[in-house]
Formats: C-alpha cells, sequence, structure tokens
C-alpha cells in the first residue's frame, strides 16, 4: 500500500512537471522546432507510431541481447576475480582503468576492427553493462557473513561448496544491484550503438529526426528510452524478488 501511495505521488509530480513545461512553451511562445510541448509530443508519438514501432522493436532486441552477454560476462568475470587472487590482482586494477575509456572513443575502433555489423553494437552494450555487474557482484561476494563462512569450515566444506552454496546465494541481492543497473544502461548503450550505423532502431530514429529539425520526434525517442529502461528496471525487480524470496524461504527451511 505504501508502494503504490509512493508511485502515485511520483506520477503526480511528473504529471506537474509537465504542465508547467506546457504553460511556459505556451506563454513564452517557443519556437515548435526548438521546444515543443509535452501535448505536441504526445500528437506525433500517436501519429508516427506505425513508423516508430520497428525502430523500438529493433532497440528492445539489440539491448536485451547485448544485456544477456553483458551480464553472462560480468558474472563470469566477478567470479573468477574474487574466488582466484593472482587474477583478482593481476586484472582488477586493469578494470577499474579501463572505464576512463569512454565509450564513444572506443567505437570509431570497433567499426574498423569489426565493421559495421552486428558485433561491434554488442560489444558496446556488453561494455556498457559490464561493470557495474561486476563490482556489485564482488561487493556481494565480500559482505558474506564470516561467521557462516567459519561455520562452513568447522563442517568441512571446500572452498567450492563454500562459493556456491554460501557466498553466490548471499551475493543475490547486490548482483541483482548491479543488473538492474546495467539494465537502464543496455537501452542507452544500444542507442549509441545504433548511432555507429544501423538500418533500425530508436538511434537511427533520431538521427533522421534530429537531421530534418524534427524536434517532437526527437522527444518521442527520447521518452520511450526512458519508457524502456523503466520497463527493463522493473522486470528485473521482479524477477529479484522472487529468487531473493526463494532463497530466504530456502534458508529458513535448511535452518529448520
Amino acid at each position: 500500500m505504501k508502494q503504490a501511495v509512493k508511485q502515485g505521488r511520483t506520477i503526480i509530480f511528473i504529471a506537474f512537471l509537465l504542465f508547467i513545461w506546457e504553460l511556459i512553451v505556451r506563454f513564452a511562445d517557443v519556437p515548435h522546432w526548438l521546444l515543443p510541448t509535452p501535448s505536441s509530443i504526445l500528437k506525433e508519438g500517436f501519429q508516427s507510431y506505425e513508423t516508430f514501432v520497428p525502430h523500438a522493436l529493433a532497440t528492445i532486441q539489440l539491448a536485451l541481447l547485448g544485456l544477456a552477454i553483458g551480464i553472462l560476462c560480468g558474472l563470469t568475470v566477478a567470479v573468477l576475480l574474487h574466488r582466484f587472487t593472482f587474477v583478482r590482482e593481476l586484472f582488477y586494477p586493469i578494470l577499474i582503468m579501463s572505464q576512463n575509456v569512454p565509450v564513444l572513443v572506443l567505437a570509431p575502433l570497433l567499426i574498423i576492427w569489426f565493421g559495421f555489423g552486428l558485433l561491434p553494437k554488442l560489444i558496446i552494450i556488453c561494455l556498457v553493462c559490464f561493470f557495474p555487474i561486476v563490482i556489485s557482484a564482488m561487493d556481494g561476494f565480500r559482505q558474506t557473513s564470516p561467521e557462516l563462512k567459519h561455520y562452513f569450515e568447522m563442517i568441512g566444506a571446500t572452498k567450492a561448496q563454500t562459493f556456491w552454496k554460501l557466498e553466490w546465494p548471499y551475493a543475490y541481492p547486490a548482483i541483482f544491484s548491479g543488473i538492474k543497473i546495467a539494465a537502464t544502461y543496455s537501452v542507452m548503450g544500444a542507442v549509441i550503438a545504433e548511432w555507429l550505423g544501423a538500418k533500425k532502431g530508436i538511434g537511427v530514429y533520431m538521427t533522421l529526426a534530429q537531421s530534418s529539425f524534427r524536434t517532437d520526434r526527437v522527444f518521442v525517442a527520447i521518452f520511450a528510452i526512458v519508457f524502456l529502461s523503466l520497463l527493463l528496471f522493473s522486470a528485473i525487480q521482479l524477477l529479484e524478488k522472487l529468487v531473493v524470496k526463494g532463497r530466504g524461504r530456502h534458508v529458513k527451511h535448511s535452518k529448520h
């Protein structure tokens, strides 16, 4: 109930901001090509629905595929860095330094190396999603209760058993936090990747709208990106509740 009230307040506040935006643009007589009103953006969204949907579907497919690869790579690297000290000492500093290189700087190199196909686009999304998953998962592994680790050692559990039976399940909240951040980045990464060269996608739609000074269509694309990011975030949040709640029931039964 409290959650519904909070969401209701957020929706009312957003509606209020859109109303203020509408009033300012109308009374200040701002040119439509410079800043359209929310009502005109909504109208354009309905009018260009059939044109926009194929672009949105292409971006969704690209974002989901890149996110899945990013999750797989991020969790694999996090497990390796956590379980093998020498791997962590060698690669963790490089991993941190790599985040100082903007993805847009790497984009031209990826095109030169891999062409204009699907691969460079997936690499960009994977790079965007990779880091928050690795860091969140490693933090989750480190936060496992020392008392429980000691208990596992006392009953003769191997390091592998301790990791998969204890550290991995207890890192679920941290892992899902990283995945939720990566999910919001994945849509942005897909749009950036489409700017490199694609036939369909929200990034292509935005480029065409910008070149023709259709600012209302640019805002349609922006609102669609925000909506898709929130949708992915909510879906992973729902999955998190199911997985973490299931883990909680499992732990409760094991204690009995």
